[in-house]
């Protein structure tokens, strides 16, 4: 952990345009933390956390609201489920949207859409018929469903994805009504109108990501074909009211995980590598860390860098990355090599900088992934 800056940092190399990001957060008077994971966002780095009395700020949260992974374990052993993930992801990418305005291939029913914010907010009224179609859909980028194999060869079924369009129509709202501090970090006081109004938004965004997560999860464990016997669920793109030293604060985390004792977090990899399951401890680490860690491996490489631009070879070839797929026994549905390996840290590395402050329960080897 870096204190240089005055203010933890976490990872080797720093990314030092992140830090100047996070560090413009400070200047408003948040406290803040940056994560091993971290690169650079939209106004506030993915890995950044920042805390503020009584503001809150829609650029910190990010436009995918209530991003988050959930990580559920069945009832079912690999040895039995591995000679058919081939079919297994068939199924999984023709009963689950993916894409980024795609909608699901059937209605989702659930209670949220009977919440009568839906008719109170003008951004929700304007989002309630296409959330529900998107509900239970994953989207595009980095979000993902996989199957995974534990230490003790049991199935365990991982997602990453947010609010979809739903989210993204909150934060666009409410971003042009925060108050410009000059830092690229605009704030919203929690008292205000608008900060009310935009807590609300969040909290059902909120409920609305978890419900996807749920459906899907449960979606693909009936395709596997196993019970669900324990669940892990987070969101990482949040605002959360909690005590951190005796003061009372709005957390804001972008891209990271919390971590308090005892709460559990399921954190992906690349397409090729392992995923974990951990849990937070007690330590000084974790308390400078606000009781956050990472949400991934985090990126070392662009999308464009990767891929290729204005005629330019990328940087990875496809060749490169089925390479690594295959070599780790991988069945890849979709993906591309924007998602390979090759443009992540290893996650290992990343999590030994917060060693302190998380203990590791699981390592899941990757079985199948769609994104």
């Amino acid at each position: 952990m870096n204190t240089d800056f005055g203010f933890p940092v976490f990872g080797d190399p720093v990314q030092e345009s992140a830090v100047t990001q996070i560090m413009n957060a400070r200047e408003t008077g948040a406290r803040v933390a940056l994560m091993a994971d971290h690169h650079v966002g939209y106004g506030i780095p993915i890995g950044g956390v920042a805390a503020w009395q009584e503001h809150i700020s829609p650029h910190g949260v990010g436009s995918d609201i209530a991003c988050g992974n959930k990580a559920v374990r069945l009832d079912a052993p690999a040895k039995k489920i591995g000679p058919k993930m081939h079919t297994i992801m068939d199924d999984i990418v023709r009963r689950i949207g993916f894409g980024l305005a795609n909608p699901n291939n059937q209605m989702v029913e659930h209670e949220l859409f009977d919440d009568p914010l839906w008719k109170e907010l003008t951004v929700l009224k304007k989002m309630r018929q296409k959330a529900q179609r998107q509900l239970g859909t994953v989207g595009g980028g980095n979000h993902y469903v996989d199957v995974f194999a534990d230490e003790e060869d049991r199935i365990w079924v991982g997602v990453h994805f947010g609010s979809r369009g739903l989210g993204h129509a909150i934060s666009e709202e409410f971003k042009e009504l925060a108050t410009d501090t000059g830092t690229g970090v605009g704030l919203l006081h929690v008292r205000s109108a608008a900060g009310e109004d935009y807590l609300r938004a969040m909290e059902l965004a909120g409920r609305y990501a978890y419900a996807g997560r749920d459906w899907v999860c449960a979606t693909v464990a009936r395709i596997i074909g196993g019970k669900v016997q324990e669940e892990v669920h987070n969101h990482h793109n949040f605002a959360w009211r909690e005590t951190h030293d005796g003061e009372d604060l709005w957390v804001v985390r972008k891209g990271a995980t919390p971590a308090f004792p005892g709460q559990k977090g399921f954190v992906g990899a690349s397409m090729a590598e392992s995923a974990v399951i951990l849990e937070g401890v007690d330590s000084e680490q974790a308390r400078s860390a606000l009781r956050s860690t990472v949400h991934g491996a985090g990126r070392v490489m662009s999308r464009s860098a990767a891929k290729g631009r204005n005629g330019q070879a990328g940087l990875v070839s496809e060749r490169a990355m089925m390479k690594s797929v295959e070599e780790a026994k991988v069945v890849l549905r979709g993906g591309g090599v924007d998602e390979s390996m090759h443009v992540y840290k290893r996650l290992d590395e990343v999590l030994a900088c917060h060693a302190e402050s998380v203990r590791i329960l699981h390592r899941l080897r990757p079985l199948g992934v769609a994104m």
